[in-house]
């Protein structure tokens, strides 16, 4: 087996990801696809090695021990390069999912993906150990050459099919057979049986129309002085988690990667969670990419045909609102960390952040219109009922922003959320002139604002804590100067972040909170609260403080740059769902304070 070069971080989360808006493809540094779900981002999983070792299923391409591996991807754009290389022969994968624009405008993004080999020099070659797993590997996947397409099928639980094209000997390729590298070869899996079969003209095309699409992406996104590379990958990756058709983005790519090995911890990611969404498109909207904060609020739009229609905190994202979790039983899971689950129960639950969050979205993308059109006034109607639904139930203890399943609390980041509903619709209505909601909501966020002045704050402890009389510490409550409610030096939110630093800060990371929840202690460190420490430090006026501690948290990403959802505190172990929206969206917000 070849060697990977870089083993800086060795048992990590060392994948990149490549996709086009439709779904995506994880690939290990060794060349491995451990991750892919076809048609779509939620179908089930064609190649599903990163959540089962043994049957999960994957593609990977294989050489001699004489070879050495190392990755990166192709300079701004979302193409992954793995080179094989030895003293005498190399040759290097291109890895991408086809996304350009068509002459009508509308984008080519067909489910499939497809891998270039490049010959570089000397005389190598590889084996391909082709294993796809349909359908999350339930029941037996049968793979067979036909004349110009290898297909796998599944006729079990459910039926299910996948395509292999090349222009390498089938036959070679299903045996496993040694292969040998002279030239440029193709490799494409698609979803659907080609109608034209993908010749090397055709699939090369092909790669240079995806990379001219993220290099004009790039382009688009302002160049800063500071963390550049960083921002831009992490923009990508954000982009790369947006469903073109409906408008909605996911919490991450992947289902059931554990929070800490071997605990019950597992959560499929792939749905649209309001909160998550709005604080992601906001933050590309920054970036001068307008165009996703108008598909997603298309999206929200669809969601609620009914003006006294509550949100929910999730929806799939073709829109679906039940999301019934099940468990895979006959999966190992990651690392042997089970359940295995598809769907997710949280949606029933009742947070209410996610009215102040999705205002917030829609104040910044009303702030943009320079007209009165329709949209803006289905916007109005929306605004109107978030008001009234917050009116309604701020006051009522919900599940708060880390979903506790059995113990509803009256959380201070849902009181603050509140508050931030009620204020950014009274900056909607001043734009519009309608000053009488402005005077009639006015009464509203004072009442809130007083409520959590005199609730969430703990003297014994000297800061903002959880829920209301509560001495438990939160890491939610750092967003508390993030969105306008308390000002950065205000003793207060200053004593916060200095009491949040002393409890919850351990070994550079951060805990969400250290309180017993419904799973036991958290024992890993949420990516994101180091990032809004991070914010707050910056903001309080420790700024070489700030980005000593953001530098740092930068070296715990994988090889590629890349965050999942958390961190182990002793090993620095990347683990949970992976690429974390969250986590990419707060690096940005950080590397931004520093160009400021």
């Amino acid at each position: 087996m070849s060697k990977i070069d870089d083993t800086t971080h060795s048992g990590s989360l060392n994948y990149g990801i490549i996709g086009n808006c439709k779904s995506a493809a994880l690939i290990n540094e060794d060349s491995s696809i451990d991750w892919c779900c076809l048609p779509q981002f939620d179908s089930p999983s064609v190649f599903g090695k990163i959540i089962d070792e043994n049957i999960g299923g994957h593609f990977k391409i294989d050489c001699d021990d004489d070879y050495s591996i190392k990755q990166h991807y192709i300079k701004n754009t979302a193409i992954l390069c793995t080179r094989f290389e030895s003293d005498e022969n190399a040759f290097e994968i291109l890895d991408f999912m086809p996304r350009f624009q068509k002459d009508n405008g509308t984008y080519h993004a067909p489910p499939e993906l497809t891998r270039v080999f490049r010959h570089i020099k000397g005389s190598p070659s590889c084996r391909i150990k082709y294993h796809p797993k349909l359908e999350y590997a339930l029941g037996e996947t049968k793979s067979y050459v036909k004349k110009n397409f290898i297909v796998s099928i599944v006729d079990d639980v459910n039926y299910d099919t996948l395509f292999l094209y090349s222009n390498l000997n089938l036959d070679d390729v299903l045996a496993g057979a040694e292969i040998k590298i002279t030239g440029e070869h193709f490799v494409t899996i698609s979803y659907n049986e080609k109608l034209n079969a993908p010749n090397l003209e055709n699939s090369l095309l092909a790669f240079e129309k995806t990379k001219v699409y993220w290099l004009n992406w790039c382009h688009k996104t302002p160049s800063f002085d500071a963390y550049n590379d960083h921002i831009l990958r992490s923009a990508m990756t954000l982009k790369l988690l947006t469903f073109e058709k409906t408008g909605a983005v996911l919490a991450a790519a992947t289902t059931s990667l554990p929070e800490t090995i071997g605990e019950v911890r597992n959560w499929d990611y792939r749905f649209c969670w309001i909160r998550d969404a709005s604080m992601v498109i906001k933050v590309i909207a920054k970036l001068g990419h307008v165009q996703i904060v108008k598909n997603f609020i298309h999206y929200i739009i669809d969601l609620i045909p009914d003006k006294n229609e509550k949100l929910q905190i999730m929806y799939g994202i073709s829109g679906e609102k039940t999301l019934t979790e099940e468990t895979l039983d006959h999966l190992a899971g990651y690392k042997g960390s089970k359940p295995v689950r598809i769907g997710n129960a949280a949606y029933v639950q009742k947070q209410n952040d996610i009215y102040g969050i999705l205002m917030d979205v829609i104040h910044y993308q009303m702030e943009q219109f320079t007209d009165k059109n329709d949209e803006y006034e289905e916007l109005w109607s929306i605004v109107k009922s978030i008001v009234w639904v917050v009116k309604h139930n701020w006051k009522l203890a919900d599940k708060g922003i880390w979903e506790f399943r059995h113990e509803d609390r009256h959380f201070t980041f849902s009181k603050l959320l509140c508050w931030v509903a009620v204020d950014r619709a009274i900056k909607i209505a001043a734009l519009i002139n309608e000053e009488k909601s402005v005077e009639k909501w006015e009464a509203l966020r004072d009442e809130i604002y007083n409520d959590i002045m005199e609730n969430a704050w703990s003297e014994s402890k000297q800061a903002f804590t959880q829920s209301y009389q509560s001495d438990h510490l939160d890491a939610s409550v750092l967003l508390m100067e993030y969105y306008g409610f308390i000002d950065a030096k205000n003793p207060k939110f200053v004593k916060t972040v200095k009491a949040i630093e002393a409890e919850l800060m351990h070994e550079g990371l951060l805990y969400r909170y250290k309180n017993e929840d419904d799973f036991g202690l958290p024992s890993s460190s949420f990516t994101v609260c180091t990032f809004w420490f991070i914010n707050s430090l910056y903001k309080i006026g420790e700024e070489e403080k700030s980005k000593k501690l953001f530098d740092e948290l930068l070296s715990y990403s994988n090889h590629l740059g890349l965050f999942s959802e958390d961190i182990d505190f002793s090993s620095k172990q990347l683990l949970g769902n992976f690429p974390q929206a969250y986590s990419h969206l707060a690096l940005i917000d950080n590397a931004l304070n520093f160009n400021s």
